[in-house]
């Protein structure tokens, strides 16, 4: 089965078949096994086990991923869906980047950025305590910033606005 991946605003292609994977025309061995009564899975790419936890959130085919305790968000579509969100898209026009959003309840530990830096997409930008676990919360997409709406010590909702970009 053939994807259409999208991370940190660039796009891949990825096939899986038959225990292997190919991402943008590099093949390597890839299996997928899940630790029972958890949400964490192994996957082995060549021999090399990583940890996963992956969340659906958000729109049809986004999710939120853990890897090895790196946090991505990620939209994966098979090729016909992402086409159809291709064409709507451009039936929209451009939105701009969306800004950096708390992922859960938690507290804001540290700010990596203020207004007027320009960033890269997955660039450090805040940090925060949520489970008793520090989450750094990366840049969707390249950009400058335009407000820093979070401050160290204080508690946000889910949802709340950190960081706008421009």
């Amino acid at each position: 089965m053939k994807y259409i991946v999208e991370l940190a605003g660039t796009r891949h292609e990825v096939d899986l078949t038959d225990g292997i994977a190919t991402l943008d025309g590099a093949s390597s061995s890839a299996q997928l096994r899940e630790v029972q009564g958890s949400p964490v899975s192994i996957v082995a790419v060549d021999g090399v086990q990583h940890q996963l936890v992956a969340r659906r959130e958000g729109p049809k085919g986004h999710y939120v991923l853990w890897i090895d305790g790196w946090r991505f968000e990620v939209d994966a579509l098979n090729e016909r869906a992402q086409a159809i969100r291709d064409l709507s898209a451009a039936a929209a026009g451009a939105s701009g980047p969306a800004p950096v959003v708390a992922p859960m309840p938690g507290l804001i530990v540290r700010l990596h950025v203020q207004v007027g830096d320009t960033v890269t997409a997955g660039q450090p930008m805040v940090v925060m305590e949520a489970m008793k676990m520090e989450n750094e919360l990366r840049a969707p997409a390249a950009g400058v910033v335009k407000a820093v709406l979070a401050q160290p010590g204080k508690a946000v909702e889910k949802g709340t606005v950190l960081v706008e970009l421009e």
